[in-house]
């Protein structure tokens, strides 16, 4: 623990701004692993299913309860929004999907992106770490003593190693991370859109009146052609 405080306090204050971004990154990923996978985590299909079942059963007092039940899951907040405009027209309903995925995407794309930035903004201070020790370098060279000069020369170049060593010991498990969350992430996001559209689906073709079976599949006798009568023949007076 000694070595690893002492390995930070000689990197100086860009060494410790690293340490603080990259506790700053491990509770964003705590937080965003948490939700993405815990909270709003459901068992989809059975849930879908379920919800599909009592809309085609013409019970959608029911299915908005059940998914007032289930509201702190996106999916379900989705779907509540959806089925309150079900007794709508289809213009409507379809209104109501673009609304409810505006409301629930936020919920899955929040945050995650500062994960991102993290990881570049704690390489970017390694790079600054590695040129003010170099800068350090450079001075001793030109204005120290020669007693002195080779200790602070060594003192400048372990600052430009430890700032970028620490600054890419944060970035590499942030990027990684925010590959993970974002595929978890895009996963939940497609999910949404493929369940409230099969919903959507549902609700606008459920109200669709059924075609005439004359007009569809007409019968044989109205398809019936009249022939044309050909012209009678002049008869001549003989």
């Amino acid at each position: 623990m000694s070595g690893f405080l002492g390995f930070i306090s000689q990197s100086g204050v860009v060494g410790w701004t690293i340490i603080l971004t990259g506790i700053i990154g491990v509770a964003l990923v705590i937080e965003r692993a948490r939700t993405l996978y815990f909270a709003y985590g459901m068992n989809v299909e059975e849930f879908t299913n379920k919800i599909q079942t009592l809309v085609l059963g013409k019970k959608n007092e029911e299915a908005i309860i059940a998914c007032a039940q289930l509201e702190s899951k996106p999916l379900a907040r989705a779907f509540k929004v959806i089925l309150e405009k079900s007794d709508r027209d289809d213009e409507t309903i379809f209104q109501a999907q673009d609304i409810a995925m505006a409301e629930t995407v936020p919920f899955y794309t929040k945050r995650l992106h500062y994960l991102s930035m993290l990881a570049n903004v704690s390489t970017l201070l390694g790079l600054l770490g590695t040129i003010h020790g170099l800068i350090l370098s450079f001075q001793a060279v030109a204005q120290a003593d020669p007693a002195q000069k080779q200790a602070l020369l060594a003192s400048g170049i372990a600052v430009s190693m430890y700032t970028t060593a620490l600054g890419l010991a944060v970035a590499i498990p942030a990027m990684v991370a925010f590959s993970f969350l974002t595929s978890r992430q895009n996963e939940l996001l497609e999910q949404l859109t493929e369940k409230c559209s099969k919903l959507t689906e549902t609700l606008t073709s459920s109200q669709m009146p059924g075609f005439a079976k004359n007009e569809v599949y007409p019968e044989a006798s109205g398809m019936k052609s009249k022939q044309p009568t050909p012209p009678a023949a002049n008869t001549k007076a003989s």
